[in-house]
């Protein structure tokens, strides 16, 4: 009983807010292979080429300046999970965050976590675009403009449509035929 009271103490204990303090100086270590492609606390995926750390207080999307004193090197890394849960760590790296700290082939290695603030991102756009002014207007000829086909069919409704006379029909089919028989031969006499 008093083991678990211990413990249970000692867990509260290392869960103590850090965001206060502004430096902090411990181990870190890296995520292992297996771990790639799993979720986060976030719930994002894990990349090993991700720029990703896990922080026990940070909140997700912090960003952390880690910084290696053995070699001078520092890496700016986002909290997207929680941990590490072994003690004597502050912090657990992406692959690619523990590569660029030179600390793969260590494992485990004393670094400095500062809370980063007013970050400049390099190449990012500034809120004030500058649009040119375009002249949205159309070439020659007036905005009430219709298409050609559209006139036709406009004057093909209008023109009045003109009854052929009534005829009886075999009587125009005989006038027709005999037009047709003293146009074609010549009658001999």
């Amino acid at each position: 009983m008093i083991r678990v009271l211990l413990s249970t103490l000692l867990t509260l204990i290392s869960f103590t807010p850090l965001q206060s303090q502004d430096t902090q100086q411990g181990k870190a270590s890296f995520y292992a292979r297996k771990f790639f492609g799993r979720m986060t606390a976030s719930g994002e995926r894990l990349h090993k080429d991700s720029l990703t750390c896990a922080h026990r207080t940070y909140p997700f999307g912090t960003l952390l300046k880690v910084t290696n004193p053995a070699n001078g090197r520092s890496v700016m890394v986002r909290v997207t999970d929680r941990g590490p849960y072994v003690r004597g760590r502050i912090i657990d790296l992406s692959w690619r965050a523990a590569k660029e700290l030179d600390i793969i082939s260590k494992g485990v290695a004393m670094v400095i976590v500062q809370k980063a603030s007013n970050i400049i991102v390099p190449y990012k756009p500034t809120d004030e675009i500058d649009l040119p002014e375009l002249e949205l207007e159309t070439n020659e000829g007036s905005m009430d403009m219709s298409p050609y086909w559209q006139d036709m069919k406009k004057d093909l409704q209008e023109k009045p449509q003109v009854p052929e006379k009534s005829k009886p029909a075999s009587a125009s089919k005989s006038a027709q035929s005999a037009q047709s028989g003293a146009t074609a031969s010549p009658s001999a006499p």
